[in-house]
């Protein structure tokens, strides 16, 4: 054979064993972009979004001397005393209700009322405290049902006066 021709077929098989094993040089990009949507949902997730409260730009206004100091209410006492067919109910100094044991339903609808009265009397709030004394003998029932009658009113902040 001819040593041009075994050179030019020695080339060409060189050729085509070179091209079957040389690849070219490639990212794979799909891995990599799972990575950094990963990456992206931890930083989203341990980023802290609010910032702290002291490093809020702002100041509080001066004190002045004309404002007036709003203090809380003084509260609407109650007095509840027992009588012998059930109790009296003394809202301030302004009404008096008996509440009787055989018209107690009729009775307390009165005491909404005249508390209602009450408080408009005296501007008061739903939100201005009630203390309600209650003598030692009163029954239960009728205490409770007095309470009740008041928070159902949205009167919430009802306090006892302890006494001995």
């Amino acid at each position: 054979m001819d040593t041009a021709g075994s050179d030019i077929i020695r080339r060409d098989f060189i050729k085509r064993l070179g091209a079957g094993r040389r690849r070219l040089f490639a990212l794979r990009m799909a891995p990599m972009i799972d990575i950094i949507f990963l990456l992206l949902i931890f930083f989203l997730v341990a980023a802290k979004w609010r910032p702290q409260e002291n490093f809020l730009p702002f100041q509080l206004p001066a004190v002045q001397a004309e404002q007036i100091n709003i203090a809380r209410a003084e509260p609407l006492v109650m007095q509840i005393t027992e009588t012998s067919t059930g109790c009296q109910v003394q809202i301030g100094m302004s009404y008096t209700i008996q509440v009787e044991n055989e018209t107690i339903e009729e009775n307390l609808v009165v005491l909404a009322e005249k508390m209602k009265d009450c408080l408009v009397e005296q501007k008061r709030f739903t939100s201005d405290p009630i203390e309600i004394v209650c003598g030692p003998l009163v029954k239960w029932e009728h205490l409770t049902r007095i309470y009740n009658v008041l928070y159902g009113a949205g009167l919430t902040d009802i306090t006892f006066r302890m006494t001995e």
